[in-house]
């Protein structure tokens, strides 16, 4: 499968008023990229460019060793080697599923019905779906076989539209992961646009966070998560607890103690990030800060508490279980590294 690569793309729909501003961006060959972005950030425009579906004003996209959009070259969609699966499924009405998924095949490949349940099995459907309509679907039903009419022409690249956005959370979860899997059982080059943090770091091998239209930070999930580029990316990627601190040889004095910093040492004032999940609650009295539990929201599997540590608010992530009620005492410590940032 082949790689995409995305050269100092900028584009407009409105003379002077950028939507993208000079993007770069490298999706290995066989690997998912997801783009996570708030609403109106640009990222629909940067997949539609891929696919040829809008022209760029400057900026240049490889697609393997293609040049696909660039000065003078706009190599049309149909030419590009794309799959492109949108985020209300795009199925034809009056085609059956089988009708849907070989709707790209001549009439020779049509006739192949091995064809279509292999591809629909790839998907983890039923073969037997292959006769129904797809309003006789389920929306996760009806997003699965739109990836394999994706699949069934075997493309250089997938392109997701934020494909999962309109099912129910339970549904969502496992329409992801069936496609997550059935993308890497063909080894294929995938980018996903999303506005779901959580939907991005678990789906992708690579996460691109795009804000007002520029690419902030490209990696891994877990270093993306990890290591924002600012306090501002680090409050999208998940809740985040901020403090001021002081900082001096590698260790940073906060209102909720002296905590280890992780990365390069920084002296002075600074602004410190706390992940939720880093706070560890304790009785009273047993830890370095005391604190009353103001309100809890329960998910079930976990739980937030927010807490008053004298002037500070601070989140906690625990167990459903553990669970302390409002009014409750508590002692906090925080486990682990935490990220600095100068102070504005």
């Amino acid at each position: 499968m082949s790689a995409v690569r995305v050269r100092g793309v900028t584009a407009s729909y409105t003379p002077g008023v950028p939507v993208l501003h000079a993007v770069d961006l490298d999706v290995p060959a066989g690997s998912t990229t997801a783009v996570l972005g708030a609403s109106g950030c640009g990222k629909t425009t940067l997949l539609r460019i891929i696919a040829g579906f809008v022209r760029p004003d400057a900026g240049e996209v490889e697609i393997g060793d293609r040049l696909v959009s660039g000065p003078g070259r706009h190599m049309p969609p149909e030419r590009r080697g794309i799959g492109y699966v949108r985020q209300d499924g795009g199925l034809f009405p009056h085609l059956d599923v089988g009708g849907n998924v070989a709707f790209g095949w001549d009439r020779r490949r049509r006739r192949r019905r091995e064809g279509v349940e292999d591809l629909l099995e790839l998907v983890g459907l039923d073969p037997r779906l292959a006769a129904r309509r797809p309003d006789e679907l389920s929306g996760g039903q009806q997003q699965r076989v739109a990836l394999a009419r994706a699949l069934a022409l075997e493309p250089d690249v997938v392109l997701l539209d934020e494909p999962f956005s309109s099912l129910d959370t339970g549904l969502r979860a496992q329409t992801r992961a069936a496609v997550a899997q059935a993308l890497a059982e063909r080894g294929a080059t995938a980018v996903l646009v999303t506005h779901d943090q959580g939907e991005a770091l678990s789906f992708a091998d690579q996460v691109a966070i795009l804000r007002g239209g520029r690419l902030t930070s490209v990696g891994a999930p877990r270093t993306v998560y990890e290591q924002p580029a600012d306090l501002a990316e680090a409050a999208f990627l998940g809740d985040a607890v901020r403090l001021e601190g002081v900082a001096d040889a590698g260790v940073v004095r906060t209102a909720l103690g002296d905590l280890t910093v992780d990365g390069p040492p920084s002296r002075g004032e600074v602004e410190v990030l706390v992940r939720p999940e880093q706070v560890r609650l304790r009785p009273p009295g047993d830890g370095a800060v005391g604190a009353v539990v103001e309100r809890t929201s329960y998910f079930g599997h976990d739980a937030l508490a927010i807490l008053r540590a004298g002037d500070v608010v601070v989140s906690a992530r625990v167990r459903g279980s553990e669970l302390p009620e409002p009014g409750d005492a508590v002692s906090l410590t925080v486990e682990g590294p935490v990220r600095t940032f100068a102070r504005a």
